[in-house]
């Protein structure tokens, strides 16, 4: 694996929790790229341990909201990683700040791997948690590998659709994606004279009077001592222009309808990604014969941002978080 330079100070964008243990740990994907989590272990335990490993939300680290999640959950009993996927955080890969649909499922799958081979993991009862875009890549995880036994997509976004469609699907056209793709490749021409990657830019600031609600939502998040974070790029310059541009073309989630391990979805009702979560459901729950532990679970009130860090109204249901990972691991 190589080496990586990780922080040793706790520069979390959540308090350290009396309850349970931390570490930094590394593992590596099948592609060679070497990624850096926190493992949270829960204090005064014995034997082995049910595991869960956190990613997302798309753009962010592992300091922010998928820390959160890993390390309440251990406080919970569970052992959780909350792990920076490729090219992102204090993960390796290069060139920095690029997704891909294929690179960033095995980055779960790896996490898999890792947690499969600790001394105080029972193999029998690995589950992961996908935040945001992360959610898809957990749903398109589960339909790939048997090993997960529980998973949750929590205010999960489809990035293929969100890449290839738009907004609301608002530019759902042959016509409007060859635009895109017609920026795009001329973008790649660009970088490729320069010898470098130009940022798409984060999330937008200072934000303009008429900014969508969605935009203002994750400003509220990223751009505010709420949860900005230095090494998150929504939180700065964000993605490389050209770097999610193979979803466009590459959609997830195909075989969702296949999985028959446990899948719970949770959304914000007043979320502008809710269509997201009730469309995965549904797509899943089709024509499959695996339904009987599929769920979704719709929050009242709350919009996309308060599943990242409770939203200062505790919206995210970690008792029934806790009850679906005990039930299925």
């Amino acid at each position: 694996m190589n080496e990586l330079k990780l922080t040793s100070e706790w520069d979390k964008t959540f308090p350290k929790s009396e309850k349970a243990n931390h570490k930094k740990v590394t593992f590596r994907n099948r592609y060679g790229i070497t990624l850096a989590a926190d493992m949270y272990t829960p204090k005064n335990t014995e034997g082995k341990l049910a595991a869960i490993a956190v990613c997302g939300p798309f753009g962010a680290v592992k300091e922010q909201c998928s820390g959160l999640y890993a390390q309440t959950m251990a406080e919970r009993g569970f052992l959780t990683i909350a792990f920076d996927p490729s090219f992102t955080g204090e993960s390796g890969g290069t060139p920095r700040y690029m997704a891909s649909p294929d690179i960033n499922t095995e980055d779960f799958m790896a996490a898999v791997d890792f947690l499969s081979v600790q001394e105080n993991v029972d193999t029998e009862k690995i589950g992961i948690i996908g935040i945001c875009g992360w959610g898809g890549l957990a749903i398109n995880t589960a339909a790939l590998d048997t090993r997960i036994k529980a998973t949750v997509a929590s205010t999960m976004y489809d990035m293929a659709r969100v890449n290839a469609n738009g907004y609301f699907d608002a530019e759902d056209s042959e016509e409007q994606r060859y635009q895109k793709k017609v920026a795009l490749n001329a973008q790649r021409i660009k970088d490729y004279q320069s010898g470098e990657y130009a940022l798409g830019g984060g999330v937008v600031d200072p934000l303009s009077e008429d900014a969508p609600f969605f935009v203002k939502d994750y400003h509220d998040y990223y751009k505010t001592s709420r949860g900005y974070h230095k090494r998150s790029l929504n939180s700065n310059g964000g993605w490389n222009v050209t770097g999610c541009m193979s979803f466009m073309n590459q959609p997830i989630n195909t075989y969702s309808n296949e999985i028959r391990s446990a899948v719970l979805i949770m959304h914000g009702e007043k979320a502008h990604s809710c269509y997201f979560g009730k469309d995965a459901y549904a797509a899943m729950t089709m024509d499959s014969k695996y339904t009987d532990n599929k769920e979704l679970l719709l929050i009242p009130d709350a919009v996309h941002t308060d599943l990242y860090d409770g939203g200062g109204k505790n919206a995210i249901p970690f008792d029934k978080l806790e009850e679906f990972f005990r039930n299925y691991l």
